[in-house]
């Protein structure tokens, strides 16, 4: 299979986009400051939400397909806490390519980031939180997640992609496989999380209501390498739970 690196290297990156002249912006540092929608402020919004999109795609294709999604898509409320969505199924739209479809699954996870710092308030359970699970309490515990959660799955390694994109890191990407993130604000942070084994299965069927012991079934038939404890691990280490019921 051919690795997206090799397709979207520089000499690449016009299929994206034709090219545009680059205008670059100092992003606000605060939501207020593109509340009335115009398109120079909804620029600088759309540069703020998705900065690894920007990195991976380059400068004159992000600008020139922020432009084109801000204006086929105007904001409908004067508050934008939400805009910005749709840009990766818009993305998605452009081509069937691979390349697309992997930046657009960047663009999930940076969208991601954004609902769970506008979410609500919520205590999560502290890191011991599943220390002391009895086997006889999994069959009939059910999980309660933190307002800010959200799950991403992607054929491309898109975590390792967002994580090396940091400000200040230069860690390899490494392997390009399948990958699955939790997104989740702990601490007033928001953070991304590589899910192990199965975790996607496991995350998805606990938030659709399966109690632990039956999301963990689900997990296993998806991979044979799911482990309980490790998801659980991640889970608490996340600030992801505020309830078991």
């Amino acid at each position: 299979m051919t690795q997206i690196a090799e397709l979207i290297r520089p000499q690449q990156r016009p299929a994206f986009v034709a090219a545009a002249p680059s205008r670059r912006r100092k992003p606000a540092a605060r939501l207020a400051d593109f509340r009335y929608g115009t398109p120079e402020s909804l620029l600088n919004l759309m540069t703020a939400r998705f900065p690894v999109v920007r990195r991976v795609v380059g400068d004159d294709s992000f600008f020139e397909r922020a432009r084109q999604f801000i204006a086929l898509h105007p904001p409908r409320l004067p508050v934008l806490a939400s805009y910005g969505g749709g840009f990766p199924q818009f993305i998605r739209t452009l081509s069937n390519e691979a390349c697309f479809a992997y930046v657009a699954d960047i663009a999930e996870i940076e969208m991601a980031r954004v609902r769970a710092a506008y979410s609500a308030e919520a205590e999560a359970l502290p890191r011991n939180a599943f220390a002391n699970l009895r086997p006889e309490h999994v069959g009939t515990l059910r999980v309660r997640f933190h307002p800010s959660v959200s799950l991403v799955t992607s054929r491309f390694a898109i975590v390792s992609a967002w994580q090396t994109n940091q400000p200040g890191q230069s860690v390899p990407m490494g392997a390009w496989g399948r990958q699955s993130a939790l997104i989740a604000r702990a601490d007033r942070k928001v953070d991304a999380w590589l899910l192990p084994a199965g975790g996607f299965a496991f995350l998805q069927a606990l938030n659709d209501g399966s109690t632990i012991a039956a999301a963990s079934r689900i997990a296993g038939r998806a991979d044979n390498g799911f482990d309980l404890a490790a998801n659980l691990d991640l889970l608490a280490g996340a600030g992801a739970v505020i309830g078991l019921k």
